[in-house]
């Protein structure tokens, strides 16, 4: 780990992403023997589960202002459909815009920031809107995620990263935010304490880590391999997002992040620029898709692991006979595959209803403050008929999309146990995967699929920009809801990844395979124009905080409204 004192100058070490490999059992039964990185796991939880029951005080809010705020929340699940662990993190990057607005914005300059409020509001507001459970939240942890803020908040005062120019509100704005996103991956882990899932996101890297191979040996650091691993796990156990990755590789980078000194947050401070450049190289590494190939095939394995645990998470002293109790383990894999199969078509297509009633909403939004504006500069204008083909063609598209996305077939069932067994028992054989540095160039093949590639890209897009003008949409509208097309199946994509959740192999179909050459072009050039559009989304950064605010006072009344009617309640003899 690099020295505090020295932190500017030293590279980024994830090699810290695996812990030593040198746990063991203490079964003494005629049981199967464990593989270490599942013995560390079941010891880690277990020891995070009992540092986690202590006596506390519950926080506790109103129930009538929070059933309005989940109201809300509900909205904004619509328009987000994210998963529930991204929804919760997105409210807490909300509610810190919203409460440190004038100092993001650069409007004024907020002296005294009164942190300790700031610490409360957001964890009420958070179990208010659902995302936390009501009376189940320790109060204690308030001071905790204050100290958290103080670390962010210097952060924001003092940044140098923008020069001496501060009015440049795009880049000022990103620069925050990215600040902001990391701030809310420490404060959702104070709040929730994953231990259950940061354990499985370790022990699959430490597995992951001893079957894939380098050829050539040595081609690239073990840092890098390590970090590589840990990402890609990241991204497939958990479909987690770069804030959450980057997060931790700062912790792993720097064991006292969470604790740190006044001294250490100062020179943090001025090396943040320089670690946001190697952190987005390593995330946007070459290498990087080799492995995500790797790990995607077995992240069922952890999945369904980690429903064990959840199942025993009131009994751990039970869990490591349940493992070594092969019998009997295998009666728990079978069972939560069960459950998770079961379950999976009613979450696609609740994830199917989600996204089109987004899309649906967002075509709405567009039409009447971009298409329409538009349209009229150009002297072209809309038809019932051409208005409606504006609004369902994306839609259909997305509906259609999703819908026929299936669960993998019946025989997926037996392989999803033999995987399990390798990764669980040490006695189990398992397979290396070789992941080739340097690669034997194939020029003219690469340039053969290359041509193809775009040119089904380029075919894709002409298609549908026909089909919009052929239904007399006017041109502008042509164009824009041509790139929107590639938006929905960006997002379409990413749901069908989803499905694949069960999945121990690669195997694909014909079905699958035309509609990856359909979808996949224009699903990359969707997720680049969804990058920029978060890049340059000032408008949102607005919205939230005046949308937000006034909501956020309304339901701040409701709930001190009612408190006032219970306590005359009580006066009532």
């Amino acid at each position: 780990m690099a020295d505090d004192t020295e932190m500017s100058d030293q590279p980024l070490e994830p090699v810290s992403v695996l812990a030593p490999l040198t746990a063991g059992s203490n079964s003494d039964g005629p049981k199967s023997e464990l593989t270490q990185p599942v013995v560390m796991l079941i010891e880690e939880y277990v020891q995070g589960l009992n540092a986690d029951r202590r006596n506390y005080t519950p926080i506790h809010v109103d129930e009538i202002a929070s059933r309005v705020a989940k109201f809300y929340e509900l909205i904004r699940k619509v328009v987000d459909w994210k998963d529930d662990n991204a929804l919760r993190r997105g409210a807490i990057e909300r509610t810190l815009k919203r409460l440190l607005f004038s100092k993001l914005s650069g409007l004024t300059f907020i002296e005294n920031v009164r942190i300790s409020e700031v610490a409360e509001t957001l964890t009420m507001d958070l179990i208010r809107g659902g995302h936390l459970p009501n009376d189940a939240v320790p109060k204690e942890r308030i001071v905790v995620i204050e100290r958290a803020l103080g670390k962010y908040l210097y952060f924001l005062e003092h940044t140098s990263y923008l020069g001496s120019d501060p009015s440049v509100i795009k880049t000022r704005i990103n620069y925050f935010t990215s600040i902001l996103e990391i701030a809310a991956c420490e404060i959702e882990e104070i709040l929730t304490n994953p231990v259950r899932e940061n354990g499985l996101i370790n022990a699959m890297t430490r597995a992951m880590d001893q079957r894939i191979r380098i050829v050539p040996e040595g081609g690239i650091s073990d840092d890098e391999k390590a970090a590589l691993i840990y990402i890609s796990v990241c991204r497939t156990l958990f479909d987690l997002d770069d804030a959450f990755i980057s997060y931790h590789l700062l912790v792993f980078q720097y064991p006292q992040w969470t604790e740190a000194s006044q001294e250490l947050v100062a020179e943090l401070n001025r090396s943040l620029p320089s670690l946001r450049d190697q952190l987005g190289r390593i995330l946007t590494h070459p290498m990087a898709k080799e492995f995500y190939g790797f790990c995607e095939r077995f992240d069922t394995v952890f999945a369904l692991v980690g429903d064990i645990l959840e199942d025993f998470k009131d009994n751990p002293a039970m869990l490591l006979r349940v493992f070594q109790d092969k019998a009997q383990f295998t009666r728990e894999i079978e069972k939560h595959y069960d459950k998770r199969y079961s379950t999976l078509k009613k979450r696609l297509f609740r994830l199917a209803v989600f996204s089109t009633l987004s899309v649906f909403l967002s075509n709405w939004v567009t039409f009447f403050i971009i298409e329409v504006p538009l349209a009229n500069v150009f002297a072209e204008g809309f038809n019932l008929f051409t208005a409606f083909i504006d609004f369902l063609v994306p839609t259909v598209i997305m509906f259609l999309l999703v819908t026929i996305i299936r669960p993998p077939k019946d025989e997926n069932r037996k392989n999803v146990l033999k995987a399990v067994y390798s990764f669980v028992y040490a006695q189990a054989q398992f397979d290396y995967y070789e992941i080739h540095v340097r690669k034997p160039r194939r020029p003219l093949v690469r340039a053969v699929m290359g041509t193809a590639y775009t040119l089904i890209t380029i075919a894709i897009f002409y298609g549908v920009a026909y089909i919009f003008w052929f239904a007399g949409l006017p041109i502008t509208s042509v164009a824009f809801d041509t790139f929107t097309i590639a938006l929905t199946v960006f997002a379409a994509v990413s749901i069908r990844n989803k499905a694949k959740e069960l999945s121990v192999d690669d195997k694909a179909s014909f079905r699958e395979f035309f509609l990856d050459m359909i979808s996949v072009p224009i699903a990359k050039i969707g997720s680049v124009f969804a990058a920029k559009w978060k890049e340059y989304n000032v408008v949102a950064f607005l919205f939230t905080f005046i949308i937000e605010t006034p909501f956020a006072v309304i339901v701040d009344l409701i709930e001190q409204w009612s408190l006032f009617l219970k306590e005359r309640r009580a006066e009532i003899r």
